[in-house]
């Protein structure tokens, strides 16, 4: 599907335009999401229509599919026309973690990482390079200076961070500024399930301090699409968002269906919607065609500020822990 141009919504990353979405790439890949290459013709098609619909930011991370998703973007970006190419927007993620090829105990290898990261993306730079974790091994200091130091090599225009909570986002992002380079963005896990962000004073920051917000798992990993339920669970191994019971979640679906009918869109495009309203970027994820149109819709219509409160209400705090998700 072809959206008009001045349907779509923007939002900015440093004073950079970017749409309103991005699309999440974690499936794109990664057999946790049960990816075989069988399934790659079917991406092909969610890319073909976001793209045709105005949806051209896109994230991923080294770790997703050991690197497999950042080779699929890579491929598709080599078959895009030149101006399809120049519209990109890509962002990737190092994981402070050692691994096979970037073993570390002190000093992260950040610099290394891009560079290969950017190899199998076959591109000379991306716009926005990120600190998968605050929990892994480095300094505030040593992660900082890699981010600045690929920042001062062309590696990527802006740099950004991952599951950072309110005081750790305060402190990496001074640490940072004494490189004289800005933190522009922080991406949590942030949806109608995991309203935390918005409660513990986490948003508020960042938006003092210009950040982007960049919700991941905005639809709960499916629990908001409206496909599952208590008798067809969600797969197994979607750990983020499980924290309340069908049950419980029931009248918050009953709700999204009501306006999904209301505004001729799909429940997903209405749990999207919201995010949006919310004032962050939602990593909407998109398997195949059928779902990359449905979520490009909620770029196209606006939730009445009485239905995003009424969705508030209906939805969950959620949590944080101390390994991953402390943002």
């Amino acid at each position: 599907m072809a959206l008009p141009a001045q349907t779509i919504k923007h939002a900015t990353i440093a004073g950079v335009q970017v749409p309103a979405m991005a699309i999440g790439t974690w499936s794109w890949g990664d057999k946790t999401w049960g990816y075989k290459p069988e399934l790659l013709p079917d991406i092909k098609e969610a890319f073909k229509t976001s793209v045709k619909a105005g949806l051209t930011f896109y994230d991923t991370a080294e770790v997703y599919g050991n690197g497999e998703s950042e080779k699929i973007i890579g491929g598709l970006i080599s078959e895009s026309s030149q101006e399809e190419k120049e519209n990109l927007y890509i962002a990737t993620k190092f994981l402070p973690f050692p691994r096979p090829g970037s073993f570390y105990l002190i000093n992260p290898p950040i610099v290394d990482r891009l560079r290969a990261s950017l190899k199998r993306l076959g591109l000379p730079s991306v716009e926005l390079y990120q600190i998968h974790s605050s929990s892994g091994l480095g300094s505030f200091e040593s992660l900082a200076k890699g981010l600045a130091e690929c920042v001062k090599l062309g590696l990527c225009r802006n740099v950004g961070v991952s599951n950072f909570s309110k005081d750790e986002l305060i402190e990496f992002s001074d640490v940072l500024a004494k490189h004289n380079v800005k933190l522009a963005s922080n991406q949590i896990e942030y949806n109608l399930l995991r309203q935390g962000p918005e409660k513990n004073g986490l948003l508020a920051e960042m938006k003092k301090r210009d950040i982007a917000c960049l919700a991941y798992s905005p639809l709960a990993m499916g629990r908001l699409t409206g496909k599952y339920n208590s008798s067809n669970p969600i797969p197994s191994g979607r750990r983020f968002s499980n924290h309340y019971t069908w049950e419980q979640i029931a009248p918050l679906i009953k709700y999204m269906k009501t306006l999904s009918e209301k505004h001729s869109v799909s429940i997903s495009a209405i749990a999207l919607g919201w995010v949006i309203s919310k004032g962050a970027i939602p990593l909407g994820g998109a398997r195949n065609a059928k779902q990359a149109g449905e979520n490009a819709k909620a770029l196209t219509f606006s939730l009445t500020s009485e239905e995003v409160a009424e969705l508030s209400a209906k939805g969950f705090e959620g949590k944080t822990n101390w390994f991953w998700q402390r943002g």
